[in-house]
């Protein structure tokens, strides 16, 4: 492993590697300590088994099958669908019952580290260098852009989180100059700022009331912000001794808002107190750094995605009520992917959990089975950023390949 500043500093792989840089994929170190490249040459894709059902059942262990290492070329045609520049292979294991169709692709002059749906479902917003661009999901046209003109042009800013409001008046975004900046749509104005973050911002989550956002930062730490004052309500702060290689990658909020979840580079998830502050849970598991955590729609299940290749299922229900002696453990380990696991969502009738990793492919899990449905082959780089449309079967991808795309999922009749 070579040693540098930021880590990874370059998940994105393939064509364009060479103009990727240190962004545009996944937070790097929360300080010097954090000197690790990760770059595993191998970008096949793979894949577990899957099926369907709701996410708050059962427990299981994870299970692993060998459908990322069968050729394309040779899977049987009722295994596999195809398009011009993409195929998705289904998993023989399980009942089909899925089937996924391209949308819109929609290029862009960099990488693009994230990609959003609002809350109607009408629209996508995208980040990459500089710029966040908002699209029209049902015919893929771009809309607006949003571009902060106040800010120096030498050099590289990514633009690496972003967020509609649940109005749908606003997208926040967060970015490598520290500055979360929430932006009125319609005039395609800042009309807030939240300095103090000392450290790139590298995830946003809005709560569902509007009231509230949260922002992680490679700073260690994730801080809440009350929407109509500017407030800072709280710094949720990694200030443990042993934990150097801190730096927060992902947050998420619950949907009844009483919890936030943060995924850091120290390989561990925390669950903080929304009313409070107060820390509840330290979930151990992933062996590698923690890059993308979401919750399940009724709030009783936390999904991680980690550089251990893996995502992990969190039982919720119950949190911050074990004792100090008792280790919440993942309930369900979902392996497959061939590398980094980089982003997770969940579809809004929490049956799928959908994986975007750097060997290029994205997964959608069943839950219950842990098993996967299908494995996407979409991207001719990492897969940094996955959505799920939170009103209809629509899914996003955003990658170093300096596309996003959105798909279709649906039953398959």
């Amino acid at each position: 492993m070579n040693s540098i500043s930021q880590i990874p500093q370059n998940i994105s792989e393939g064509p364009q590697s060479s103009g990727v840089p240190p962004t545009g994929n996944a937070p790097p170190s929360s300080g010097p300590q954090s000197n690790k490249r990760k770059n595993n040459p191998n970008m096949g894709a793979q894949l577990p088994p899957g099926n369907r059902t709701p996410i708050k059942q059962g427990p299981l262990s994870g299970a692993q099958s060998g459908l990322g290492d069968m050729d394309p070329e040779n899977v049987p045609a009722q295994l596999k669908k195809e398009g011009s520049d993409w195929f998705a292979i289904f998993n023989p294991k399980v009942q089909r019952v899925l089937d996924v169709e391209l949308f819109h692709t929609l290029d862009h002059n960099s990488v693009v580290c994230c990609v959003k749906f609002s809350g109607d479902g009408k629209y996508l917003a995208t980040g990459c260098n500089r710029i966040a661009q908002i699209y029209d999901v049902h015919n893929g046209q771009k809309i607006c852009v949003l571009d902060d003109t106040s800010v120096d042009k030498t050099g590289d800013l990514y633009i690496r989180s972003v967020c509609f409001s649940p109005d749908g008046k606003h997208l926040a975004t967060g970015a490598e100059d520290k500055q979360i900046r929430i932006w009125d749509i319609r005039s395609q104005t800042i009309s807030k700022l939240f300095p103090g973050h000392e450290q790139d911002i590298y995830s946003l989550d809005f709560s569902r009331d509007g009231r509230f956002i949260v922002s992680g930062s490679g700073d260690k730490t994730a801080r809440v912000w009350d929407m109509v004052s500017g407030e800072l309500l709280y710094k949720l702060a990694i200030d443990e001794p042993s934990q150097k290689d801190a730096g927060v990658t992902s947050v998420a909020i619950s949907p009844d808002a009483l919890y936030v979840a943060a995924g850091s580079l120290d390989k561990i998830v925390r669950v903080w107190d929304t009313r409070t502050g107060i820390l509840l849970e330290r979930l151990e598991g992933h062996k590698d750094s923690v890059y993308s955590v979401a919750f399940s729609p009724d709030g009783k299940t936390l999904v991680s995605g980690s550089l251990d290749k893996t995502l992990k299922l969190w039982d919720m229900s119950h949190c911050g009520r074990n004792n100090s002696s008792q280790k919440n453990q993942a309930k369900t380990t979902l392996n497959g992917h061939k590398d980094f696991v980089l982003s997770v969502a969940v579809s809004p009738d929490g049956r799928w959990v959908v994986s975007g990793s750097k060997d290029r492919g994205v997964q959608f899990w069943d839950p219950i089975t842990a098993q996967t449905q299908f494995m996407l082959q979409g991207h001719k780089n990492s897969v940094i950023s996955v959505a799920l449309s939170p009103t209809g079967k629509l899914f996003a991808t955003g990658s170093g390949d300096c596309r996003a795309r959105l798909w279709r999922y649906y039953d398959e009749m």
